[in-house]
């Protein structure tokens, strides 16, 4: 089996990841719950190396085990699940994850006429299988955490981003022009049956400071949306992946949340009608997550 496609091939990978996604989301909407939410898997990783996949991928690979139902976060590609010894199933079906590969090219500079050097990217379609698509294989063992450990980690990390953040009032929002972080005091959050208070008040600060990122002293994204336009849903669209993306990095349960109800159906609108914008809002919530940890 061919593990990995080239651009050129008839599979429209950007339609495939999508419709992954949005079948995510309508599965989910009678009760709010996103691809994003509840993971208890954590990030997605490769079986054979380790590493965790990344942008959209931990998005569709989400979206996937959401869908079936399976109960690991390591994936691998045919070829490597053979190396490592284990067969996947007859008649398992494959999910496509996107690699993007630096193309070279030379271009004349119009003003000095020299010829410039520079790169495009040409996206690959790679074929994955969940661990639970295959036998002859165990999933590694949960990683035990210490919660005060990953408590001050997690304070270590907010408090490295240098944001302005104030505790006050019912509402968690971000202030644009006093460029503030708004968020009720911890005393105010409620535990749920999957995650604690405390989990609750993290999760919300994740999503804030990912809007705070949008800044035009930072990544200068568009944040003059107001609500109910469809800008405004996309930027909430950026920061609950970004923040989703820093629940599962900080072992953080990411729960739903009953607002969503007023975006849902402006983000399907738009992920339906442009079958790259998940890829554009997934690139923006990275580029987010990895600006805070830089800060």
């Amino acid at each position: 089996m061919t593990d990995v496609l080239s651009q050129t091939s008839k599979l429209d990978l950007h339609q495939r990841v999508t419709d992954e996604i949005v079948a995510a989301i309508e599965a989910g909407t009678g009760k709010f719950i996103m691809p994003w939410h509840g993971i208890p898997q954590g990030i997605p990783r490769n079986a054979m190396t380790g590493d965790p996949y990344h942008g959209v991928n931990t998005l569709v690979l989400w979206a996937v085990a959401r869908n079936h139902g399976y109960s690991t976060s390591y994936w691998a590609t045919y070829r490597q699940w053979r190396e490592m010894g284990v067969q996947v199933r007859k008649g398992e079906k494959a999910t496509v994850v996107v690699f993007y590969k630096q193309v070279p090219l030379e271009a004349e500079d119009v003003e000095t006429g020299d010829m410039v050097r520079d790169y495009r990217l040409v996206a690959r379609a790679f074929f994955v299988f969940n661990g639970d698509q295959v036998d002859g294989w165990k999933a590694p063992g949960p990683q035990l955490t210490n919660l005060v450990e990953n408590h001050d980690r997690i304070e270590d990390f907010v408090q490295s981003t240098g944001a302005d953040i104030r505790s006050a009032g019912l509402r968690a929002y971000y202030d644009r022009v006093g460029n503030y972080i708004m968020i009720p005091d911890r005393i105010r959050f409620l535990g749920s049956p999957t995650s604690s208070a405390t989990e609750g008040y993290y999760s919300t600060i994740f999503h804030e400071l990912v809007h705070w990122t949008g800044h035009h002293w930072r990544l200068s994204r568009d944040l003059s949306g107001r609500f109910g336009s469809e800008s405004y849903a996309m930027e909430e669209l950026v920061a609950e992946l970004g923040a989703a993306y820093l629940c599962a990095e900080f072992l953080v349960p990411n729960k739903p949340r009953a607002d969503h109800a007023e975006y849902i159906a402006d983000w399907l609108k738009v992920l339906k009608g442009d079958k790259r914008a998940i890829f554009a809002a997934s690139t923006k919530a990275s580029e987010a997550v990895l600006f805070l940890r830089s800060s």
